[in-house]
């Protein structure tokens, strides 16, 4: 069976919760055949669960993605049971909410290894298989923050750069080698994941994403799109819009307004519990799901990604209006 005709394979990192297991759902719909990488085998198995009833075929494998080896284990398992993989989606992460000062070196290593080295060990081990049948499309779920660092997030902000250079790096050896494998980051927009339940805190209240906040459905949407119709790069709504553009035109006057709101901004609803759970070196267990806690504030759609993923209609939409005009602009001055 020709790669066309047989449903697609797909590696999903961070496939246990949040906007992993919410694309797992979405390519699930189109019959994929899906190997679901995360620490906690229960939150897996329930994932898989999910992507059999949605029509789809799961594979579990629980692993850590900092630990390399077990990474392109993972990748010869999921070839060996499913078939060769057309798309791989890194996407696993983790974060500390705390001021730089109060944050020790080894929070930093974990939180690199994990939401930055992670990626690349993906990547490598993707780019094994796929290189020589020269297809297949690797998808990194990026952030705003990749290109505007916000106070409290320093290892994460950090890690998401790193991602947006190896990135870079990687499109420009792909191109010269003249390869069709493709890669495609795509920056997010606050999201309702329930990372906000277990990431570690320093924060003297609940940690949130910043407002305004959008489902993980969204992410799903982008993550499947971007796997069929890869390009350089996409901007999910348009929050993340103004976070890439304008630290682009004016970072300064970016630095100031996030030392002024920022704290604020990932903060809500009550003191924070410093003796909670949380996932940095073991996983929570019990608390995996697609959707975090603000519901009630999260927006189920963006007209920004809309008209991102349409820019091709927007844009003959545009110069046809632009037709219509000059049109009736030459008709005035002929009738003058």
């Amino acid at each position: 069976m020709s790669a066309e005709q047989r449903p697609r394979v797909v590696v999903i990192t961070g496939a246990s919760a949040g906007v992993g297991r919410a694309a797992a759902h979405a390519f699930a719909r189109e019959g994929a055949h899906i190997g679901l990488i995360a620490r906690s085998r229960d939150a897996l198995q329930e994932a898989a669960r999910e992507v059999v009833a949605l029509g789809g075929r799961a594979l579990v494998l629980p692993c850590d993605v900092a630990d390399s080896a077990a990474i392109e284990a993972a990748a010869t398992t999921v070839e060996e049971s499913l078939g060769p993989i057309d798309v791989w989606v890194n996407n696993a992460m983790a974060s500390v909410f705390s001021p730089i000062k109060e944050t020790p070196p080894e929070e930093f290593k974990r939180v690199t290894e994990v939401t930055y080295l992670g990626f690349v060990y993906g990547t490598l081990a993707a780019l094994k298989r796929m290189l020589p049948r020269d297809r297949g499309v690797i998808v990194q779920v990026g952030s705003a923050l990749a290109y505007r660092g916000i106070p409290l997030q320093a290892a994460y902000c950090a890690a998401k750069h790193a991602i947006e250079g190896f990135c870079d790096s990687l499109r420009c050896e792909l191109l010269h080698d003249g390869s069709n494998v493709r890669v495609t980051m795509i920056q997010m927009p606050a999201l309702n994941t329930p990372q906000f339940r277990w990431v570690k805190s320093r924060l003297p209240h609940k940690a949130q994403p910043v407002p305004p906040i959008f489902q993980p459905s969204v992410a799903a949407d982008a993550i499947l799109y971007a796997s069929h119709h890869p390009r350089r790069e996409f901007i999910v709504g348009w929050p993340a819009f103004k976070a890439v553009y304008g630290n682009k035109i004016a970072p300064g006057i970016g630095d100031r307004f996030l030392a002024n709101m920022g704290y604020d901004a990932q903060q809500h609803d009550g003191p924070e519990d410093p003796n909670r759970p949380n996932n940095l070196w073991t996983t929570v267990e019990g608390k995996h799901s697609t959707r975090g806690d603000f519901d009630q504030r999260a927006k189920d759609s963006s007209a920004w990604w809309f008209m991102s993923k349409n820019r091709g209609w927007f844009a003959a939409a545009a110069v046809a209006l632009l037709a219509i005009a000059a049109g009736g602009a030459a008709r005035q001055l002929d009738n003058d």
